[in-house]
């Protein structure tokens, strides 16, 4: 089950297993670095398409990047180089940032400017169809001519206003139409086209890449969702008007808000919160329990104390995996719980409530450790399945928080420290137990094992 906004109700989806799942998923505009509401998009969806993935599908997981735009032109000029190097250098920033917050499931990543001649056909079948006009200044799409515009978002043609990048013209026959082909100004970037010199709007891009790639019909378009209107209820009309098919894509699925201190997050309120700047003092593992723990159609009203309750959560499940990997196991102890993974699969088959998970992932958690000492080998392993199978859907926490020569050092000072045990010289095993709790390694002696983790 998904809340689809179009239906406006949660539904089954009923993906097809005989055939690739295609998604896609509005991805950022390149002038600058994201924020961590473009973080609670990116991570929610990403875990939608591992746990589809999970269930034996195979998804194709399609996003779009905006790399010619009124905001990187101006970026730009304030800067002195050209619109391709902001767009060029803000998208690998974008994608080291997704690899630091564990966003490994996006299939391909398509730059609007490497689709110009799949643009410039769109613009030319809408023009030949009626559905756009040519001006003084460009091309607009004709709103009128498609009646069900609105009905993404709720609202009637006779209702809208003038939304984020449908910008008031004296050239339009309506307000409310829509630029799809900028003609050339001075000092912009342009391509050549049978419409004269120009780029493209915002909106046809996206149709342009997704039916390059997916047709007109596809099985999924998510985003935030600030972008149902204007944007998703363009690409709606600009698709349908070309192709006459009832729908764009089956299932719309958006995401909520971030508000920061209760109020929306915006760069004129001087209140964006950047994910690159986050990460200098959480994971990614951290940032995404922060935004995993609440639905994710919920608004959220994002703090250091959400993270720093996170952070513990997070180190609380990579302590109980090292446990496990590190301890022997003992006799075993009766009536042992398992259907953990599968009260996990409910809570995600229902509306892909990640809280829900979460909440059963931490009583998993708080049974596995209040038994720890006893559990048998094949109560072990079970539960480091039940770890790994939520590391891979949820990636809230880190299944190798330290590597190589981190790992032998501490194993060194562990084995002196055991020997200077042996020998009954505790002030310096006591020495050493300080130090490395000093550098957030905490050991456990258990018997004549000593089990250890980094907090």
């Amino acid at each position: 089950m998904i809340t689809d906004s179009l239906r406006k109700e949660k539904i089954e989806m009923n993906l097809d297993r005989n055939r690739v799942v295609r998604m896609f998923v509005c991805g950022p505009t390149v002038q600058d670095k994201i924020h961590i509401g473009h973080a609670r998009t990116y991570i929610f969806f990403d875990v939608l398409a591992r746990y589809i993935r999970s269930r034996g599908y195979d998804l194709f997981y399609l996003q779009n990047i905006t790399d010619v735009d009124d905001r990187i032109i101006k970026k730009s000029r304030e800067e002195g180089i050209s619109a391709e190097e902001v767009a060029s250098r803000n998208l690998n920033l974008y994608r080291e940032i997704l690899s630091s917050i564990g966003i490994n499931s996006i299939n391909f990543f398509a730059r609007a400017t490497l689709f110009m001649d799949e643009i410039r056909d769109q613009v030319a079948r809408l023009l030949s169809k009626g559905h756009a006009y040519r001006t003084s200044d460009g091309i607009y799409f004709r709103i009128s001519s498609f009646p069900e515009f609105g009905r993404l978002s709720g609202q009637s043609l006779e209702s809208l206003i003038s939304g984020a990048r449908i910008a008031p013209n004296e050239n339009k026959e309506d307000y409310r139409d829509f630029v799809i082909w900028k003609l050339r100004k001075e000092g912009e970037p342009f391509w050549e086209s049978p419409f004269g010199q120009g780029r493209p709007g915002w909106h046809i891009e996206d149709t342009a890449i997704t039916e390059s790639f997916f047709g007109p019909t596809y099985d999924i378009h998510g985003g935030g969702s600030d972008l149902q209107f204007p944007h998703h209820e363009a690409e709606i009309a600009i698709e349908r008007s070309i192709s006459g098919e009832e729908y764009l894509a089956r299932f719309w699925i958006h995401t909520g808000m971030v508000n920061i201190r209760n109020e929306k997050m915006s760069k004129s309120l001087g209140n964006s919160v950047y994910v690159s700047d986050l990460l200098k003092s959480y994971s990614g593992s951290e940032i995404r329990m922060a935004l995993l723990k609440s639905g994710y159609r919920s608004t959220i009203n994002f703090s250091q104390d959400m993270l720093d309750e996170a952070k513990l959560n997070s180190t609380g499940l990579t302590t109980l995996f090292r446990k496990l990997k590190n301890s022997k196991p003992g006799k075993g102890i009766d009536n042992f719980r398992t259907g953990w993974i599968e009260r996990m699969q409910e809570f995600l088959d229902d509306d892909m409530d990640t809280r829900g998970a979460i909440i059963a992932l931490n009583e998993f958690s708080s049974y596995i450790n209040s038994n720890l000492d006893n559990i048998s080998q094949d109560q072990r392993e079970y539960a480091i399945n039940v770890l790994q199978w939520s590391y891979d859907i949820l990636g809230i926490f880190d299944l190798n928080p330290d590597s190589g020569s981190s790992n032998s050092l501490i194993e060194s000072m562990i084995d002196l420290r055991n020997s200077m045990r042996k020998k009954k010289d505790f002030h310096s095993a006591d020495m050493i137990r300080e130090k490395l709790r000093e550098g957030g390694v905490y050991i456990e002696d258990r018997g004549d094992t000593t089990v250890w983790w980094i907090e």
